[in-house]
């Protein structure tokens, strides 16, 4: 029961940081002339919080890259730094809430599609009528939601 409070005001809290963080990084990355620059600062800050984090919790590891672990799970940070410098760049072009929001229709697309075919060992979850009308409506929302600019 406790997981049923905890786990989605986490992620809820989560949510709430994505904008912030956009509004924040691209708004220090015209300050700074490059959003590059930025979006390496926000990673030099977020690596020296998660080193800590985990020396803290768990101490120093004695092996990154095990054996048995396939290839593509060590790609995240590529998407990460592909979603801040677009975000970062984006952003003060295009406006947080417009950036923000097609990056939210393109996690409920791809969350879909994950959750569908259980890619990359998640939890397979079938895209049914009832989800795919959710999915629609989502996107409904996102399109109400998202100010048009020229």
């Amino acid at each position: 029961m406790q997981n049923a409070i905890i786990y989605p005001s986490l992620m809820l809290l989560a949510g709430i940081g994505i904008p912030v963080m956009a509004t924040l990084n691209s708004g220090l990355g015209v300050k700074l002339g490059s959003s590059a620059l930025a979006t390496t600062l926000l990673f030099f800050v977020g690596l020296t919080i998660s080193a800590a984090y985990l020396l803290k919790t768990e101490g120093l590891p004695s092996e990154i890259f095990q054996k048995g672990i396939s290839w593509y799970f060590y790609l995240g940070g590529i998407l990460v730094a592909f979603y801040i410098l677009s975000v970062t760049w984006v952003s003060p072009k295009y406006g947080v809430g417009n950036a923000v929001s097609f990056v939210l229709l393109g996690q409920l697309l791809a969350i879909s599609v994950i959750d569908h075919f259980g890619f990359f060992g998640a939890q397979q979850s079938s895209l049914d009528t009832k989800r795919l009308i959710g999915l629609a409506m989502m996107v409904v929302g996102v399109l109400l939601v998202v100010k048009r600019t020229s």
